[in-house]
């Protein structure tokens, strides 16, 4: 797997009969025709528009043994896709539940508000998570682990206490998952980790 960095900065100086086809806005923005804002650098009398690109993933040609390989492949784009805005979503509200908790001055107002926290969770969410299938259901228990370098069972347990973790995961063994699967980049999730740096790159 190579990983090419393609210009975070890029320098354009394109000019159309003789004249600069960027507009320029009272932020010291320069607009291409059709494009979107750049911000510019002014060096007497040069002119450096600035653009920062997404990194960019090469990876070898895919070579698919089979048809059931390439169906494997295709089917794990689609949950990736369908999941990893959750896992997202799980990182990034788990950051602002623990800003909030360390404000909390007794475990009496940390266990009421993770209790507001885990009701509105299911209000917003259950439906959604309902609709997965059961695979979708397991890759997204990978990505948990993979966004917030936990699995979703120590992160039952850690909020929630040891009880409540071991009663999910007895629901969560029952329809086929496992509340501690771990994510592995380097093996066992390794075509599911170059899908996901694929789609998080808009490549796919």
């Amino acid at each position: 797997m190579k990983r090419f960095h393609v210009f975070k900065i890029i320098l354009i100086s394109t000019v159309f009969n003789g004249t600069l086809i960027f507009a320029q806005n009272k932020n010291n923005e320069f607009v291409p025709h059709g494009g979107a804002r750049l911000m510019a650098q002014v060096n007497g009398n040069d002119t450096i528009l600035l653009a920062f690109l997404h990194d960019i993933w090469v990876f070898p040609r895919s070579t698919f043994k089979n048809k059931a390989q390439e169906q494997f492949f295709w089917r794990t784009v689609r949950d990736v896709k369908r999941t990893l805005p959750y896992a997202k979503l799980i990182s990034s509200e788990l950051m602002q539940v623990n800003m909030k908790l360390v404000s909390l001055k007794s475990e009496r107002e940390r266990k009421k508000y993770l209790d507001e926290i885990e009701k509105s969770a299911f209000k917003n969410y259950e439906s959604d998570l309902k609709k997965m299938t059961i695979n979708q259901g397991r890759i997204l228990m990978k990505l948990v682990d993979r966004e917030c370098d936990r699995t979703s069972y120590d992160l039952i347990k850690l909020y929630k206490g040891s009880f409540t973790a071991f009663f999910w995961q007895g629901i969560a063994r029952v329809f086929g998952s496992n509340l501690k699967s771990e994510y592995d980049a380097s093996d066992k999730d390794k075509v599911m980790e170059r899908v996901i740096l694929l789609v998080e790159a808009g490549q796919l």
